[in-house]
């Protein structure tokens, strides 16, 4: 047990985790254009039309699973940064830079597509509605925690001082999960939930959670490609970037 603990630990190096990263994303893109299919085509093609929204409700199925990840990306992102604050750990801050781009992009699309679909729900593109804002404000801390790293020069700095900020909005997630209990909001309660049975067809829960699968597997395959560029940038004094870079020239 403690040699299988060993050998994990040695892709704690940016050496070591650069060619096993560069070996997974292929799969993960994979997986994401296969679940992706998956859920759009019984999302759009097979899910009934809602009684009550008619076709217009299917933009949901990339309105929830882009807020799901936005939220989730940020817990990630935030535990790598907690990581590297508490070890000084060069690959943590690495990892917590390469996310935080693809989590502000989750927080746009579901800020947009909800745009969309509020348009012909509410009648009004949008309202400063508890949901909404705190969403808001979660891709302000996505932004401010990519323009406060771009601010420090030093990468080491940078990290520290961009944990701090991703650990400080944590507070938000819960805010925007528990937003529609805690206040009257116009935006409707979750369909899903952990402790009781989906107020859905099982087609759209299906293409939902596909959706979200493949959303999942495109955010891992986009921050390690995003990863092993920073490592490049970040070691390009060490001996095994100089070897690499040689390797690929010759």
């Amino acid at each position: 047990m403690n040699n299988r603990l060993i050998n994990w630990f040695k892709f704690a190096s940016p050496a070591t985790f650069y060619p096993l990263a560069g070996k997974m994303i292929p799969w993960f893109v994979a997986l994401s254009v296969v679940f992706g299919a998956a859920g759009l085509y019984l999302g759009m093609f097979v899910a009934p039309t809602d009684f009550q929204q008619g076709e217009g409700y299917r933009i949901i199925f990339i309105h929830v699973p882009a807020s799901w990840m936005s939220m989730f990306i940020y817990l990630v992102m935030a535990f790598w940064a907690a990581l590297g604050l508490a070890f000084n750990t060069r690959l943590s801050g690495m990892m917590a830079t390469a996310l935080a781009p693809t989590g502000a992009l989750m927080a746009f699309l579901s800020l947009w597509t909800g745009a969309l679909w509020g348009k012909p729900m509410w009648g009004t593109w949008w309202v400063w509605d508890a949901r909404l804002t705190s969403e808001l404000i979660l891709l302000f801390l996505y932004i401010g925690f990519i323009a406060l790293q771009s601010a420090i020069d030093d990468p080491r700095r940078a990290d520290k001082a961009g944990a701090v900020l991703a650990l400080v909005g944590v507070v938000n997630i819960p805010i925007i999960y528990f937003s529609v209990k805690w206040w009257n909001t116009l935006h409707q309660g979750a369909s899903v939930s952990l402790t009781k049975s989906p107020s859905m067809a099982a087609t759209m829960l299906w293409a939902m959670l596909l959706v979200a699968l493949c959303f999942w597997m495109y955010s891992i395959a986009v921050a390690l490609g995003r990863a092993r560029n920073i490592m490049l940038e970040r070691e390009r004094h060490t001996e095994w970037v100089r070897q690499l870079l040689a390797g690929k020239e010759s």
